[in-house]
């Protein structure tokens, strides 16, 4: 997925079409790390979480990820639910500052499950 053009854009705050094309592929990268922390906790025969934001937790319980990460990934699992949700509330300057500065959270993700999913 690539990102440069809307990470790079100084006029983000204010292009509908780019705001709501970041918005869709957070909601896509988001549950797409959500979907690999529940593959990962099955496939390891973990405890279940009782949450999307839980998974993570549970991953870090288990040493596949440290709990910043962890708690990192729990911020975006819910900020996740906020744009599917609650799309009305979202903070357009929420959402302009998280891809200027939190898309290195799925690299530093990808990095730290890759041994469990290979």
């Amino acid at each position: 997925m690539s990102w440069p053009k809307l990470r790079d854009s100084e006029a983000l705050p204010g292009d509908e079409t780019a705001l709501a094309a970041a918005k869709y592929r957070f909601i896509v990268a988001i549950e797409t790390c959500i979907d690999v922390a529940e593959h990962v906790t099955a496939s390891e025969g973990l405890r279940s979480p009782d949450s999307f934001a839980e998974a993570f937790s549970v991953l870090d319980e288990a040493g596949f990820v440290d709990q910043d990460l962890a708690a990192d990934l729990q911020d975006m699992a819910r900020f996740r639910n906020l744009l599917v949700h609650g799309y009305q509330r979202v903070d357009d300057a929420r959402v302009t500052e998280i891809l200027r500065t939190r898309l290195d959270d799925f690299e530093r993700f990808r990095t730290a499950v890759a041994p469990a999913v290979s």
